[in-house]
């Protein structure tokens, strides 16, 4: 067991550039028991009252505060999934409630849980009147708060509700940003609210409601918070739109029993709009995807369906798989852009198009081929499919930037040179970033090559970075953009190979060149921070000789990687430019070595050089000769002969 924290010494190892041995098990040991932040300056406190000197202390210092921000990430992250569970955990709960108060009263509890706030409440449209109406509360104590009916445009509320966007007060009674009202204002009073925050819950276009979260105190709340709420307030307003419907169906039902085969019909209609609403819910609440959405909706009305994206490209196929025709393809890029304003489907020949899409941003389209005139209920489907499509699109967009990020994170560490817990490039079971490196899939012991990539226009780098973040996860490695480059870590040991194959993909990906220098391979992690330089100045290489659309690495450079490279290996350019020829010379005791340098010195002449050498031009004919056997034809040919010219150079410099 380790000694106490107040009575280990600060002389327990030797001072060095990086934390020592004990300042980062103490820091450890404190960050396993979740330890109070103010517990972290305790070992910096002792130290500083033991005398230790200032070298010391400074090294204590560094390893807290990287302690604190290991600690801080945690709480982040733990933060983060609870949020996380907790919205899944709602939608569980919401998908199995009809009734709408339930559904609301689930609503402004979790709603007030998740922000810890002092009160949540609901407020829901009434297009007939003009207001939105008070509809649940979870942590209100005044009566006249509860039976509010604020005009839409008044009060916080009233704004939120008329703009469609979400709205954050830090002192509700002293905001000038919307107008007050006095009987509004005075129920706020009462309530004794000041903090005050509300978020849109929009089905589609339309606005059904607003979902707040309140303080009795000035305790405003951060960007964060707003978006939690925003999510809540998106599943909600599913909810609440879903009970409507089958209320409606229910109200149907009863209205129309005694009304013949048109009420058959109608009731027929709005109950499968009800199941494969349903059905979609189970879709979004599993996690599933746009196909499974496409296969609900081509169940339920029959058909084709086309999931294109946001450029047009058709991501799945439900039914028949006949692609679009041209004409058709235009009509449905015309449509789609003026339904992202107004929502709903449009019917072009025997196309129903609607669009996926948030009031942000057009995600995809979906074309429903059906030849039959759909109703309402029909079209409320087809709808409430691209709902949940754009649902689930933006889950897996966020859930692909987390982890991208989660990977980039990593990679820059590396590339920091942040290894804290390696001993000789291997995890050694107590570092900071072993679990990461677990969690990501990534095999440290493995060997890995770093690639550099440049695009020749910047505007080009948020897709490049895109590209990388996917092809490294599928690859199990990382990626990170740092600047005017894309870096990536990727398992393998040939890098020119890697480096050109990245190069070619990318740049395919992009429709524009972009140039990969790589480097390694490296093992263990540790020399990541040298292979991503080398990596570098291969690619600084690659641009100067103007091979903008190309890959390659220190080595494939020849001599060029002999001057850019990390490692510098004179000695193995020499024997991969002129070993032969100094084996020969070794094992026989000739001169071949001699000749080659007396032939370049006097600029290939044959004469000339036997001269110099005192030998017959014939003997001079038959060592070049030799020298075609031992290095191969084209030895003479301008490129083959500088990098010959250049080893002879470093052979008469060694000695």
């Amino acid at each position: 067991m380790g000694r106490p924290l107040a009575d280990r010494t600060w002389t327990d190892a030797p001072l060095t550039g990086a934390p020592s041995p004990v300042s980062c098990r103490i820091f450890l040991e404190l960050l396993a028991r979740d330890a109070t932040p103010v517990e972290f300056e305790e070992p910096v406190v002792s130290a500083r009252a033991a005398g230790a000197p200032p070298e010391a202390l400074a090294e204590l210092e560094a390893a807290k505060l990287a302690a604190l921000r290991v600690r801080a990430a945690m709480r982040r992250q733990a933060r983060r999934e609870a949020e996380l569970t907790a919205l899944f955990d709602m939608a569980g709960d919401l998908a199995g409630l009809n009734d709408l108060d339930a559904i609301l009263e689930v609503v402004v509890r979790r709603a007030r849980r998740l922000l810890n706030a002092d009160i949540a409440y609901v407020t829901l449209n009434d297009d007939e009147s003009g207001e939105t109406r008070m509809r649940m509360t979870d942590g209100s104590i005044s009566a006249a708060f509860r039976r509010l009916r604020i005009p839409l445009g008044d009060g916080l509320g009233g704004l939120v509700a008329q703009t469609a966007m979400p709205y954050s007060s830090d002192h509700y009674l002293a905001d000038p940003q919307f107008r007050h009202r006095a009987f509004i204002d005075d129920a706020v009073a009462e309530e004794a609210l000041v903090a005050m925050l509300g978020v849109p819950m929009r089905v589609g276009s339309r606005v059904i409601g607003v979902l707040y979260a309140a303080n009795r105190s000035e305790r405003p709340f951060a960007p964060e918070k707003a978006v939690l709420l925003g999510s809540l307030a998106a599943h909600a307003a599913l909810a609440v739109e879903s009970a409507r419907l089958l209320a409606d169906t229910r109200t149907a039902l009863e209205e129309l029993n005694a009304a013949g085969g048109r009420a058959r019909a109608r009731s027929a209609a709005i109950e499968r709009a009800a199941q494969a609403h349903d059905r979609m819910t189970a879709v979004a609440v599993r996690g599933g995807g746009a196909g499974d959405v496409a296969g609900v909706v081509t169940e339920v009305l029959g058909g084709t369906l086309h999931v294109l994206d946001a450029d047009g490209r058709c991501l799945v196929t439900s039914g028949d798989p006949v692609p679009l025709a041209e004409d058709e393809a235009a009509a449905v890029t015309a449509a789609a852009g003026s339904l992202h304003t107004r929502g709903g489907a449009v019917r072009h020949g025997d196309l129903w198009i609607t669009p996926v899409s948030t009031p942000g941003e057009v995600l995809g389209t979906l074309v429903l081929r059906t030849a039959a005139e759909l109703g309402d209920a029909d079209r409320r489907i087809l709808e409430r499919a691209a709902l949940v499509t754009a649902l689930l699109m933006l889950l897996r967009c966020s859930a692909a930037e987390a982890e991208a990020r989660v990977r980039g994170e990593l990679l820059d560490d590396l590339l920091d040179g942040r290894v804290d817990g390696r001993v000789d490039g291997r995890v050694d079971g107590s570092g900071a970033l072993e679990p990461r490196i677990r969690r990501v899939g990534l095999d440290a012991d493995a060997p890995h090559v770093v690639l550099s990539a440049r695009c020749a226009s910047s505007r080009h780098r948020g897709r490049a970075a895109f590209w990388a973040a996917s092809h490294a996860a599928a690859m199990r490695g990382l990626a990170t953009a740092r600047g005017e480059e894309v870096v990536l870590l990727l398992p393998g040991d040939a890098p020119g190979e890697t480096a050109r194959r990245v190069a070619k993909e990318l740049g395919a990906a992009l429709a524009a060149p972009v140039t990969v220098g790589g480097a390694g391979p490296v093992r263990g992690l540790t020399g990541v921070p040298a292979a991503h330089r080398e990596a570098r100045s291969c690619g600084d290489a690659l641009l100067a000789l103007d091979r903008l659309d190309d890959g390659a690495d220190s080595r494939e450079l020849g001599f060029v990687g002999l001057l850019i490279g990390a490692h510098r290996d004179a000695r193995g350019f020499l024997e991969t430019t002129l070993g032969p020829v100094l084996d020969y010379d070794t094992r026989r005791g000739t001169s071949l070595v001699r000749t080659l340098e007396t032939y370049f010195g006097t600029r290939c002449g044959l004469s000339r050089t036997a001269e110099r050498l005192h030998v017959h031009i014939n003997t001079v004919h038959q060592r070049l000769h030799r020298v075609d056997r031992l290095l191969g034809e084209g030895w003479q040919e301008p490129e083959r002969a500088l990098e010959i010219q250049l080893a002879l150079r470093l052979n008469r410099l060694r000695g």
